[in-house]
């Protein structure tokens, strides 16, 4: 009997040690394979832009050399940041062909794309799925969620409408004119893929709801409300009570993309300011759920915890990124976390389960509004740390003029008569916005190390001008041509149509002589680059708003107008995107002009921040400023930081453990993009798409990958 029960511990024993010796090194490979791969957007579902290939490493990396380049058949800004799965590469071109790649050569495999019709809006990538003996790629056109054989690119017939469904599909039937596209990757779980929207941002805008559909058949499995119906919960921060179905009040979109951990089945959401932009006297209230970050049940849409980083946002201040997942320390103990970086240049931190604040947050008093039924909330909230990673515009003053500046003192005395304090309400006179309206944390969002707590985050600082005029004109005594362009172009376009070329948005003078007015059309309704489409406005709309654009429009003719259909005009017009800049085209402010930062996020202090990019134009003075920057980074286990994204066109790595240099190399064309690595026959790549065309730089249409040299 006792060599029974003997026998009985041995066993116990040895099938233990088994179990533990055999299950903990599957763990490890797990999460080894998690951070090899880069099959999904930035990286992974946490989005944590993290990598444990290493073949590439501190002492090595000077030896990085161009592998492969593949040119596009489109040229301009491409922010897509590619996927690799197995040895193909996906990614996404200028004009939105979808195209896969050779991982190790860049040979193209397929293409799929309309010939005929030229899309001109941008997109950050596509979305990958595999079941049993099928691969997918989700990718979308217009208003449309496209499923894709990953191996051949032709359209799956099963799912949806012979391959696609519209996404406007889960909203309701008065918004399914408006525009919606999606230009950031839809995120994968199980068989569900959650769609970011992009909507318009002004009046008129669509719900910005977040729709869960069928990865296999298309069908829209959930749906939450960002802008709540009656009886659901935050319904009642909106004082119009019909906000969720007026044709005025839209958006509170998720735009930027989300993270999911698949463990516990959370999905993590920042949504976007509701609409109208700048003017909230037409949704009073503070807004749920516009401005959060969401955690929802991945498999429901059911809403777990929330928080709203902007109370009735009126400077377009929404996330501007996906969340990152990772794990921090707290007294001894490892806690699971999500980190969301902001425009305003903030971090907040939070318990990924229950949405506890890791560090404190305090809700400090905001400036009251004095436009006319304009209703600002009276405390906004902000984390006690980290400290900010970009300048507030109340640090200010006059010493902070750019010593480059050739007019210091008119620009002096523009930044001394705006009001530049935290959270200054829209006004008739200026108000200083810094960060600026693009923000400091810009949509290729923080890389962050999912192990360590540590945040790497490229930052902007740029200075815009905020400024406000009343609607006093009555659109509906002008012509139709002129009154559409007032009332959907002139805030980005100017009244005489000049634009506003260093804020990137183009002259429209003689816009006739570059092109005809059937791409004027297209570009009317499906939008372009950043450019909202307005797929909403009649044929007659736009063929009065073309004949405008081409001066061809009888002046005084309002008969056009006598449709019975009267003009909506809010009560106050955005002015436009208006940069602070210096009579050379340079930033007003001093700089540093772009910053990269490491943040430790288990203590809230920075371990390094340098000045990000060089000013060409101020030859060796201009080393070391910094500049704009869009696009993201990403880091390596064994020390690494790879990041583009700069206007003056390099790609750099620098040690992440002190932010030192260690390689950088001119680009065929600036990289406005988040690179991807990746490993194809033992061998480590890292890929980038490299279009330029924005913050005036040249036009590009390679996407291009780098390894060591044999």
């Amino acid at each position: 009997m006792i060599y029974k029960q003997y026998f009985h511990y041995v066993l116990w024993c040895l099938l233990y040690t088994f179990l533990t010796v055999s299950c903990e090194p599957e763990k490890e490979r797990s999460q080894d394979v998690e951070y090899r791969t880069w099959s999904s957007y930035l990286g992974d579902p946490g989005r944590t832009h993290y990598s444990t290939l290493s073949q590439i490493t501190p002492e090595n990396v000077e030896g990085l050399k161009m592998a492969w380049s593949y040119e596009a058949p489109d040229w301009g800004q491409m922010q897509m940041s590619p996927i690799v799965v197995d040895s193909m590469l996906f990614g996404v071109t200028a004009a939105l062909r979808v195209v896969a790649l050779n991982a190790a050569t860049g040979k193209e495999i397929w293409q799929f794309g309309d010939s005929v019709q030229v899309w001109h809006s941008t997109s950050r990538g596509v979305s990958y799925w595999e079941g049993r003996n099928d691969k997918r790629i989700l990718c979308t056109r217009g208003p449309h969620l496209f499923a894709l054989d990953a191996l051949t690119g032709k359209p799956i017939s099963s799912f949806g409408n012979n391959g696609k469904v519209d996404m406007r599909k889960g909203m309701h039937p008065g918004a399914r004119e408006k525009f919606v596209i999606s230009n950031t990757p839809g995120t994968i779980y199980k068989n569900l893929i959650i769609m970011p929207l992009r909507l318009s941002e002004g009046a008129g805008a669509a719900p910005g709801n977040i729709m869960a559909f069928n990865v296999i058949t298309g069908v829209l499995e959930w749906v939450f409300h960002t802008i709540p119906h009656p009886k659901e919960e935050g319904y009642n921060t909106w004082v119009n009570g019909d906000a969720y179905k007026s044709d005025v009040v839209g958006a509170a979109n998720n735009w930027a993309g989300m993270a999911v951990d698949e463990e516990r089945e959370i999905i993590y959401i920042p949504t976007g300011s509701a609409a109208p932009d700048f003017y909230g006297g037409v949704r009073k209230g503070s807004n749920l759920f516009a401005n959060c970050l969401l955690a929802l049940d991945a498999n429901t849409g059911k809403r777990l915890w929330h928080f709203q980083f902007t109370h009735h946002d009126i400077w377009d201040r929404d996330p501007p990124a996906p969340p990152n997942l990772l794990t921090v320390e707290r007294n001894g103990e490892q806690i699971a976390a999500v980190a969301q970086v902001t425009k305003q240049g903030y971090v907040f931190v939070f318990n990924r389960e229950t949405g506890e604040p890791l560090f404190d947050i305090e809700e400090f008093s905001a400036p009251e509004s004095e436009l006319m039924g304009e209703a600002t909330w009276p405390t906004q909230p902000r984390p006690l740390r980290p400290k900010p990673f970009a300048r507030q515009s109340i640090d200010l003053t006059e010493s902070n003029i750019s010593p480059f500046a050739q007019n210091a003192d008119s620009l002096r005395d523009i930044l001394m008569k705006a009001d530049k304090r935290l959270y200054a309400p829209p006004s008739l006179h200026p108000v200083l916005l810094l960060p600026g309206y693009d923000g400091a944390a810009e949509w290729g969002g923080a890389a962050a190390d999912p192990y360590k707590g540590i945040l790497y985050v490229n930052a902007n600082e740029m200075a815009w001008i905020l400024r406000m005029g009343k609607a006093d004109e009555d659109l509906n005594n002008l012509p139709l041509g002129e009154a559409t362009y007032k009332k959907y172009c002139v805030s980005c376009h100017q009244i005489d149509r000049k634009g506003l070329a260093d804020s990137g948005f183009p002259s429209l003078i003689d816009i006739e002589l570059r092109k005809g007015s059937d791409e004027i059309r297209q570009i009317i309704t499906n939008g372009k680059g950043m450019m909202t489409g307005f797929p909403q406005l009649t044929d007659k709309e736009k063929t009065a708003l073309v004949r405008f654009l081409f001066n061809q429009e009888i002046k005084h003719n309002v008969s056009e107008n006598s449709e019975g259909k009267e003009i909506y005009q809010l009560p106050y017009k955005h002015l436009g995107y208006i940069k602070f800049l210096d009579s050379q085209g340079l930033p007003a402010i001093n700089p540093p002009w772009g910053s990269l930062h490491a943040i430790d996020l288990n203590t809230g202090e920075y371990n390094w921040s340098i000045p990000l990019g060089n000013t060409p134009e101020l030859g060796e003075e201009g080393i070391g400023t910094g500049t704009e920057n869009y696009g993201g980074p990403v880091v390596t286990e064994n020390g690494l930081l790879f990041i583009a994204a700069t206007r003056d066109g390099y790609f750099r790595v620098f040690d992440k453990k002190n932010g030192a240099l260690l390689w950088e190399y001119k680009l065929p064309a600036p990289a406005f993009s988040t690179p991807a690595m990746y490993e194809v026959n033992g061998k480590q790549y890292i890929a980038l798409a490299c279009g330029g065309e924005k913050l005036g730089t040249p036009k590009g249409n390679q996407i291009v990958a780098f390894a060591l040299e044999p």
